[in-house]
């Protein structure tokens, strides 16, 4: 691998880290998110056993379909693009954008229509990882 495919791989690396730690909060946890609260205006404990039921269920669907994404990604990373192959190129870079643009966008509907901040620090620095990786491998391939 070229020095810049070489950083390439270190940012959707990177990027694939932070969703797998987003995933896995989602994932294991056993109540909502602290700005869910802030959304609902309710602590986890006021809110009717059935909503908790649901809103556990779409938190553990996103953090499954988040490591889901993560592991694929990481297993084209980790062949395929170290290879050279161009579909991978694209492949790595359009998972993880996809996920990270879909996180944002959710993210951004809270934000505007309650009191909460999402974190979205996290999202766009995944989202930017995985520009940066996308940009950087383009430019290798080119070469």
């Amino acid at each position: 691998m070229t020095s810049m495919l070489s950083l390439a791989f270190a940012c959707h690396l990177v990027a694939i880290l932070v969703s797998i730690s987003f995933g896995l909060t989602y994932l294991l946890r056993s109540q909502f998110m602290p700005y869910h609260a802030v959304a609902l205006g309710k602590e986890w404990r006021e809110v009717p056993s059935e909503v908790q039921i649901l809103v556990l269920a779409l938190m553990r669907a996103v953090g499954g379909g988040t490591l889901a994404t993560a592991l694929v990604t990481s297993f084209v990373l980790f062949i395929p693009f170290r290879t050279g192959e161009i579909w991978a190129l694209w492949a790595v870079a359009s998972g993880g954008l996809v996920l990270s643009a879909g996180s944002l966008f959710a993210m951004c509907i809270v934000a505007s229509n309650t009191p909460a901040s999402p974190p979205f620090k996290l999202v766009l620095l995944g989202l930017a990882l995985f520009v940066i990786g996308f940009a950087l491998s383009l430019a290798a391939s080119a070469q």
